[in-house]
């Protein structure tokens, strides 16, 4: 089942059972998908698996973001909210991978690159994102990638 029909099957799922928080976080993300096809200049285009991984995983971030500014500010109350926003828009994303896994796509993209310096890191980053696009946070692969070629 492709991500649009999902998210209509679950919209009136969340209508019946008068559940406002993920009617309005699915709500939140057809709207995000809608804006990205209007980008693509059209809204009959269809996006591309990766194009709706990416709009999930800036819906994603923005919330994470959230958390910690409501976190820091010590708004439980709203923390307690945008945690089960998180709970939701992460049922549409891929199971994230584990540390193991990644691990092995960040040493496969550096010997498919060549790279051996942190001069390569671009290269490097460039082959991998793609690959872990969505199931795997951008800061935390930059980190390994810096670590496996410091060593």
């Amino acid at each position: 089942m492709d991500l649009t029909t999902q998210l209509t099957n679950d919209l009136k799922t969340a209508m019946k059972a008068h559940d406002k928080t993920k009617l309005n976080v699915v709500r939140m993300i057809k709207s995000s998908l809608m804006n990205a096809k209007i980008k693509k200049e059209s809204l009959q285009a269809t996006l591309t698996r990766e194009e709706e991984l990416a709009v999930l995983s800036t819906e994603l971030k923005q919330r994470q973001d959230s958390l910690a500014e409501f976190e820091k500010a010590g708004r439980d109350d709203l923390a307690a909210e945008t945690k089960a926003e998180i709970a939701i828009v992460q049922t549409y994303l891929p199971a994230p991978l584990s540390d193991a896994e990644l691990g092995e796509a960040v040493s496969a993209a550096i010997d498919e690159t060549g790279a051996t310096s942190m001069k390569d890191m671009g290269a490097v980053m460039k082959a991998l994102m793609p690959k872990v696009k969505g199931r795997a946070d951008g800061g935390k692969v930059n980190q390994l990638v810096k670590a496996a070629l410091t060593k």
